[in-house]
């Protein structure tokens, strides 16, 4: 881009983050004066990779989640990308990327990766904390581990990543929903992440697994590495509950400062069938302020109600965060882990030229009784750590614990 080409953009991202950014007060940041003192920085970048660079720089001093500026170019986080989280282990060599979270289906576990495996080299390229891993959507990421079991032993993958579906948040979907059923009838429900905006294949999933579950009076929901997604997490919470109840509210910009009351907001409160149903749900909402309250759908009762476990860890975020929230608001059951991201905010993507998007939260979000979860995380009622130590035994200390917490309930 020439000069006066990336001064257009910048100008577009100064006025999108000033009129939509979902608080008036910038998270009490003064972004006028950010503005100022980043300008000189940002329209004096030598190419547009310096510049993408400087333009985060500034939309880091908001400190808030759902905020970036990127382009198709931009190398994605991992728990997006490929559908794998890490967490720094010491070492012989000195500290280390241990892979965390495996998500089944992603391009991390269809490379063979598991959980405990170390991260050497992307590309060729070293990589040790604090830098984190990054990685291109829709291409070959070549990578070199120590396998779990053989310490000595480097092994190389190549991992595969596919283009995104939405452009404005991209991500790569791995297998959304897995079932299974533990001893001692106990449903074992691994959720990797909310796939689409409202979610309609994800809620059938969901609906599938369920009836698996029919015999079942105990329920674990695995979110850990979960980055959360859109709106199908309705249909999850709908069978924690056997009523029609409500969860919590998004607030715009907008409703925020002309006020508000919960109860008299839009309210969403089901998921459609099928996606020729969309147009009508849209409907719905056409013209009107994006504030809405969600509901649970009433799906009965089931025989696990009052005995839950959700297992949740610090990169738990987004909607995965209000599932969380909700079993823990509503004392459905104990939530076992680690503290989760507090990434929990409504972000848009808009374009803003020259193919960057910018990302920015455009609504605050709050459980039934008030509380934010951006920026604190919910603090699980069990804290249990996940060690690399067991991960390369094949164990899980944390669904361990979860299973026998869910016993005794």
């Amino acid at each position: 881009m020439t000069n006066e080409e990336r001064k257009q953009v910048f100008d577009r991202v100064e006025v999108l983050v000033r009129t939509r950014y979902f608080d008036p007060h910038y998270n009490g940041r003064d972004w006028p004066e950010l503005v100022q003192q980043h300008r000189p920085g940002i329209l004096a970048s030598i190419d547009d990779r310096v510049f993408e660079g400087e333009i985060n720089s500034l939309l880091d001093k908001l400190g808030t989640s759902h905020t970036h500026f990127f382009s198709p170019r931009t190398k994605i986080p991992s728990g997006s990308s490929i559908n794998a989280t890490f967490r720094a282990v010491p070492t012989e060599t000195g500290p280390r990327w241990a892979f965390q979270d495996v998500q089944p289906g992603g391009p991390a576990d269809r490379a063979g990766i598991k959980p405990g495996d170390i991260l050497l080299t992307i590309d060729g390229l070293t990589v040790v904390p604090p830098t984190i891993p990054h990685f291109q959507m829709g291409a070959l990421a070549p990578l070199t581990v120590i396998h779990r079991n053989g310490a000595e032993r480097e092994i190389k993958f190549t991992v595969d990543i596919a283009r995104p579906k939405y452009v404005e948040c991209p991500y790569t979907e791995p297998q959304s929903v897995v079932a299974s059923i533990l001893d001692n009838q106990i449903g074992f429900l691994k959720v990797t992440m909310f796939p689409g905006i409202i979610g309609v294949e994800f809620a059938r999933e969901v609906d599938r697994a369920m009836e698996k579950f029919r015999e079942c009076d105990r329920l674990i929901v695995d979110l850990r590495g979960n980055p959360g997604g859109g709106i199908g997490g309705l249909r999850l919470m709908s069978y924690l509950v056997p009523d029609k109840r409500p969860v919590g509210y998004s607030l715009t910009r907008k409703r925020a400062e002309r006020g508000y009351r919960k109860e008299k907001l839009s309210t969403l409160n089901r998921i459609p069938d099928h996606k020729w149903k969309l147009p009508l749900l849209a409907s719905r909402f056409v013209g009107r302020d994006l504030s809405i309250a969600v509901v649970t759908e009433g799906r009965g009762p089931q025989r696990f109600h009052g005995r839950i476990v959700a297992l949740v860890n610090e990169h738990t975020s987004g909607a995965a965060e209000m599932v969380a929230g909700f079993i823990q608001e509503n004392i459905l059951g104990k939530v076992v882990g680690t503290r989760t991201a507090g990434r929990l905010l409504g972000g848009k993507g808009f374009k803003v030229g020259h193919g960057y998007i910018l990302m920015i939260p455009v609504g605050a979000y709050l459980s039934w009784n008030g509380r934010r979860y951006e920026g604190s995380g919910i603090e699980p009622d069990i804290r249990v750590d996940w060690s690399p130590e067991q991960a390369e035994s094949g164990a899980d200390a944390q669904i361990d614990q979860a299973i026998n917490v869910v016993s005794r309930i």
